[in-house]
């Protein structure tokens, strides 16, 4: 979970204030100072701190609840607003043609976050290339290289040229007429010094980039304010990749970072897989911390995996009890697609989170992969029409995929299971009307 121990105390005091019998100025002055240790801890900006405690303790007292809403909730209502406040604005990088300048010091995350940003453009259907302009740091170009391997992108690099300004125009010139997002990797350094500053700027001055992104590493704590400050100073950067925010205690000096200078947050990093990179946006990360979730991210997410594929369609056949295993293999296929089961459980509103944090979820996402061979095993008539399979085809379909009778059994048990509440779903013609209705299907 990203900022763990953040969100625990943030989510503590939640419940403290959802389960007082009173909103008083004894429990307003409390959960302040609950919020206060909280983010010191996770080392946000001292000024901001203070200034947010300032404003929640201010409102808390003096606004009344608008209509439909109680103390406690309005006061829950405040928390979370400002929370989102003092990380600043957010915004989107256009899917649309452009250069991006990376930038950033040495062990931050860069070249892998350039690797990230290629795969993000590449499931959003653009062409999205990789130029290794770092000419300094050894290695640096074989680990573009190999980056730009994984992720299936093209890439231009030159191991005898130790002039980055020469790589980048000679990349430029060859990807401009066949990309649609040119990603350039540069030069850092362990401290921000003089000839970074230059060779940034003579960079910036050659291919005029559309997007200048600074790349740190959440752990940097309140130094990340300073650095991030400088890069602005020198080139105006347009936007901050955060990378390793997965469970570092001091992520907050990180955001409150971007606060500072002004400049939004645009993607962060959580985890090692090109996949583990999500953009950022301020009100759903501060949900997801509060322990509400962020729908809105989830279903961006179940939109890219089920891409190519009739949404609508899965969407009404499920909602209409029809399912057979063809579907659920669809659904498992989806779910798979959206990533580990931890980030989609971190989603998830309600408290679910919380709920689903002592299960093994590497047990669950292997067990899923099971039963996708299993099914991968079945032939199109026996996952259109389950009631046919019985002993003889329980005992082929376990040959053929390598595990027992009863591990299909199991996966004839959680089908049946499904399709009972698919039809109990279905049933309730109110929830159904609702759910199409927010997904945009009903009118």
């Amino acid at each position: 979970m990203v900022l763990d121990n953040l969100g625990d105390s943030l989510k503590r005091t939640i419940k403290k204030i959802a389960n007082a019998v009173h909103v008083d100025a004894t429990l307003v002055k409390e959960i302040v100072r609950d919020i206060q240790r909280a983010l010191l801890q996770s080392d946000v900006n001292v000024k901001l701190v203070l200034e947010l405690s300032k404003k929640i303790e201010q409102r808390a007292l003096e606004e009344k609840p608008p209509a439909g809403m109680t103390n406690r909730e309005h006061v829950i209502h405040i928390v979370y607003d400002e929370l989102v406040h003092i990380i600043g604005a957010s915004r989107e990088l256009a899917i649309r043609k452009q250069v991006i300048m990376m930038v950033g010091l040495y062990g931050q995350g860069k070249t892998t976050s350039c690797g990230k940003l290629a795969t993000y453009f590449k499931r959003k259907g653009l062409r999205p290339v990789l130029i290794a302009g770092d000419v300094h740091r050894p290695a640096a170009y074989e680990q573009l290289q190999q980056i730009s391997e994984q992720v299936e992108v093209p890439f231009y690099g030159d191991k005898s040229e130790k002039n980055a300004v020469r790589v980048i125009k000679d990349g430029l010139d060859k990807f401009k007429r066949v990309a649609d997002v040119i990603i350039v990797d540069t030069s850092g350094r362990h401290k921000l010094e003089d000839d970074l500053i230059t060779e940034m700027k003579d960079i910036f001055k050659t291919i005029k980039p559309d997007e200048k992104l600074l790349v740190m590493d959440a752990a940097m704590g309140q130094q990340a304010g300073p650095q991030a400050k400088a890069f602005n100073d020198a080139i105006g950067i347009t936007g901050i990749v955060l990378t390793k925010l997965d469970g570092t205690a001091k992520g907050g000096g990180a955001l409150s970072a971007a606060a500072e200078v002004g400049a939004p947050i645009v993607f962060v990093g959580t985890g090692e897989h090109s996949t583990d990179f999500e953009k950022f946006d301020p009100s759903g990360f501060i949900s997801r911390l509060l322990g509400m979730g962020d729908i809105k991210s989830l279903l961006e997410r179940a939109e890219e995996s089920m891409k190519g594929k009739d949404a609508e369609k899965t969407a009404r056949k499920l909602m209409s009890g029809k399912f057979n295993l063809n579907d659920m293999y669809e659904q498992m296929n989806m779910i798979s697609g959206m990533g580990p089961l931890s980030k989609i459980a971190e989603m998830l509103p309600g408290g679910m989170s919380g709920k689903l944090k002592n299960v093994d979820m590497d047990e669950t996402q292997g067990k899923l992969k099971r039963f996708r061979i299993i099914l991968d095993s079945m032939t199109n008539q026996e996952r259109e029409n389950p009631d046919c399979i019985q002993a003889s085809r329980i005992r082929r379909i376990a040959k053929g995929a390598g595990v027992e009778n009863k591990d299909v059994k199991e996966v004839l048990k959680y089908y049946n299971m499904t399709k009972r509440m698919m039809k109990g779903f279905s049933s309730d013609r109110k929830m159904r009307r609702n759910l199409m209705r927010q997904l945009d299907f009903g009118k």
